[in-house]
């Protein structure tokens, strides 16, 4: 979805507010005050301010099942492939840890769109699953449970943002170390 220049520019803001007062905390007069005009003037860029959460969601998520497909669409060896996807899944994270917060808590807040969005979870959940099913059987892992060892991993990289401080400037060494936690705490030693 392509935002024009100013629903943009409500986005960037909206995403501070709701960082500072949550999405319910936040009105849309809120807003308005904090672009500086009248809040009847943002239902021209806008259709409310559920539409802003909607954007970051469905955003946010679009990206996850890009990376995927790009990921499975690698011609690399199993385990590099799931390296890539740690990576891939955790740059979205970490690459904008306001909207990853927004995306992670305040998605259950949609209301018309609420039940489209929980299908697109568990349809990237479905598919990261049978990806990493996948893989454990191309190297021969032991896979006792594939819902929960893919809910663990997505649960662990969607969360990451809380565990480092914001003056990290370089994702590297955080993925580095969560993937070497998250394969080494399922597989035991992977090098």
């Amino acid at each position: 979805m392509e935002l024009r220049e100013k629903q943009q520019k409500i986005l960037e803001v909206a995403i501070e507010l709701f960082k500072e007062k949550s999405y319910l905390g936040s009105s849309v007069r809120d807003l308005a005050t904090k672009l500086n005009i009248k809040a009847a003037s943002l239902y021209a860029h806008i259709r409310s301010k559920e539409e802003i959460l909607e954007w970051i969601c469905f955003g946010v998520a679009q990206n996850f099942f890009d990376e995927l497909q790009n990921v499975k669409n690698t011609k690399l060896p199993p385990k590099e492939k799931l390296d890539l996807f740690i990576d891939k899944h955790l740059s979205i994270v970490l690459k904008n840890r306001d909207v990853t917060h927004i995306y992670s808590n305040e998605w259950k807040h949609l209301e018309e769109r609420l039940g489209e969005f929980k299908e697109l979870r568990k349809n990237y959940q479905q598919e990261v699953e049978q990806f990493i099913a996948e893989i454990y059987v191309a190297e021969n892992w032991e896979l006792k449970s594939p819902s929960f060892t893919t809910r663990f991993i997505l649960h662990t990289l969607n969360n990451s943002y809380f565990w480092f401080k914001r003056n990290i400037e370089s994702t590297e060494e955080i993925n580095e170390e969560i993937k070497e936690k998250l394969l080494y705490g399922l597989l035991g030693n992977t090098k």
